[in-house]
C-alpha cells in the first residue's frame, strides 16, 4: 500500500509512535510518571522533554480475560490510540492498561475514556 493511503489525515500518531516494549521501559513509566484510571482504561504517563517522539505500550492482565479477550483489548486501544492521539505529540512515555471492561465498552465511550484520562495527566 502506497504511503498515505487507507487513514484519514491527522489519525497517524500511535502508528508512527514508537513503542514501548521490554519490561523495564513499562516499569520505568510506572514508577516515575503519573496515572490516571477511567472505565474503560488506565493510563500511565511520564514526561520525558528531551525526547522528541511519542512511546506508546499497551497492556492487559488476565483480570481482563483469556487470551482472546486480552488480545480484543489491545486492538481496541491501539485503535483509540491511533484516533484520539495528535500526530504532533512528543515528548512523552504513554502505556495504556485494559481493563476488563475494555472489551465490551461501546468506543465512543472508550475514545471518551482516553481522552479525560490524558487530559487529567496534561498530556493534551
Amino acid at each position: 500500500m502506497a504511503a498515505g493511503q487507507g487513514t484519514s489525515p491527522g489519525t497517524e500518531a500511535a502508528s508512527s509512535a514508537e513503542r514501548l516494549r521490554r519490561r523495564g521501559e513499562f516499569l520505568h513509566v510506572a514508577a516515575k510518571g503519573r496515572k490516571s484510571a477511567m472505565p474503560g482504561v488506565v493510563v500511565q504517563a511520564l514526561a520525558v522533554p528531551e525526547q522528541r517522539t511519542l512511546r506508546i505500550g499497551f497492556t492487559c492482565s488476565r483480570k481482563v480475560g483469556n487470551a482472546v479477550a486480552r488480545n480484543r483489548a489491545r486492538r481496541r486501544l491501539k485503535e483509540a490510540a491511533r484516533l484520539s492521539l495528535p500526530a504532533t505529540l512528543g515528548g512523552w512515555d504513554l502505556v495504556l492498561i485494559g481493563r476488563p471492561a475494555t472489551v465490551g465498552r461501546p468506543f465512543a465511550a472508550l475514545r471518551a475514556d482516553l481522552a479525560a484520562a490524558l487530559g487529567r495527566l496534561g498530556v493534551m
